[in-house]
């Protein structure tokens, strides 16, 4: 699990490139889940609020932009 610090302290490209493996990673546990194969069905959830946080933070970043 990431913190909020330090995901403000990564630039836009680098949480473009997070959020990407996260999404990724996310599928792959969806299929384990199907298939029954997913050992630690918590990481589901703590994958979710990541991709959750940094779409947070770029929302913000975007607002700030745009003022």
């Amino acid at each position: 699990m990431t913190k909020a610090t330090d995901l403000r302290a990564k630039s836009d490209d680098q949480l473009g490139e997070d959020l990407g493996n996260l999404k990724r990673e996310a599928f792959n546990l969806r299929f384990q889940a199907a298939t029954s194969q997913l050992e630690k069905s918590s990481r589901v959830r703590e994958v979710r609020r990541d991709i959750a946080r940094i779409k947070t933070l770029q929302n913000e970043r975007s607002r700030s932009d745009s003022k």
